[in-house]
């Protein structure tokens, strides 16, 4: 029995080997080697919806951690009840963003609600943002008099380090409005630090944004968090199923692609977008729950 086991676990991780060899192989970008920035919010419905964001931020960590890849959480603002209203990490990896760049979207979750005492179902939405962490070889217009850097004490699970002092910094672009947080560290100079990366990787997609709007291939990263709008769907009730509403794969084991298993979904999205077969987020007709 231990030597079927091992082999099970030798083949599993040889197939997720031979997946991610198959990833790296269509990555060519300008940026895809660089690591990933991820922000996840959650979206209207409140407890609902803020523990559904917390979910989607353990299934990016397993993932890092199942690529033997390095995580580090920079902001995390702890849900009303339960769960995460946001959450901002950065995953440090050989093509991270690469790999990711295809998760920037509206993520849906229908299951029966653990917080329902009618047990009812629930759909639930959750926003995913994926952005390179931009180094300073990389020129990005970015002026100190346009930021507005305001100190405040770290809290919450993010604060490795949750100290009495001002140590956490809150950085806004006033040009954009772009606004980033960092609580990691106890020192105020390395949030502050963390915050600039962080900042600098926003303003590269903000800029690339707007070239992909210019060109009319703007993929669509910022759309409303509410229904139709999603690019991934995740069913537990009343069938289990995880699918792209985009490239049409799809995953019955929803619990394995919970727990980390991305690999279909990454891939899908990189191929079609290298062929060009892309649809538009939104719900299919027979996902419709």
């Amino acid at each position: 029995m231990e030597i079927a086991q091992e082999v099970d676990t030798s083949l599993d991780a040889a197939a997720r080997e031979v997946e991610k060899l198959e990833l790296e192989r269509m990555l060519g970008g300008e940026y895809d080697d660089h690591d990933a920035v991820v922000g996840i919010n959650a979206g209207a419905g409140g407890t609902e919806s803020q523990d559904w964001a917390e979910m989607l931020m353990r299934m990016y960590l397993r993932w890092a951690e199942q690529q033997g890849f390095k995580t580090e959480i920079n902001d995390y603002q702890d849900g009303e009840e339960a769960g995460i209203k946001s959450a901002t990490f950065t995953i440090t990896g050989e093509y991270a963003f690469g790999m990711l760049v295809g998760e920037s979207g509206v993520h849906r979750l229908v299951r029966i609600s653990p917080f329902d005492s009618a047990k009812r179902r629930h759909t639930s939405f959750a926003s995913v943002f994926v952005s390179p962490e931009i180094d300073e070889s990389i020129q990005v217009d970015l002026k100190l008099e346009d930021l507005r850097v305001d100190t405040y004490r770290s809290g919450g699970k993010g604060g490795q380090h949750v100290n009495t002092t001002d140590s956490a910094v809150r950085m806004t672009h006033m040009p954009t409005g772009i606004v980033v947080q960092c609580q990691n560290e106890r020192s105020q100079h390395k949030n502050r630090d963390r915050a600039m990366k962080m900042m600098r990787s926003r303003l590269y997609e903000y800029e690339l944004e707007k070239k992909r709007v210019e060109s009319k291939k703007l993929e669509d990263s910022k759309l409303d968090i509410n229904f139709g709008s999603q690019i991934r769907s995740y069913v537990l009730q009343p069938y289990r199923m995880a699918k792209d509403h985009r490239t049409k794969v799809e995953v019955g084991d929803v619990d394995k692609v919970l727990d980390g298993y991305l690999e279909p979904f990454l891939r899908g999205y990189l191929l079609a977008k290298r062929r060009g077969t892309a649809v538009s987020a939104g719900a299919d007709d027979d996902m419709d729950v």
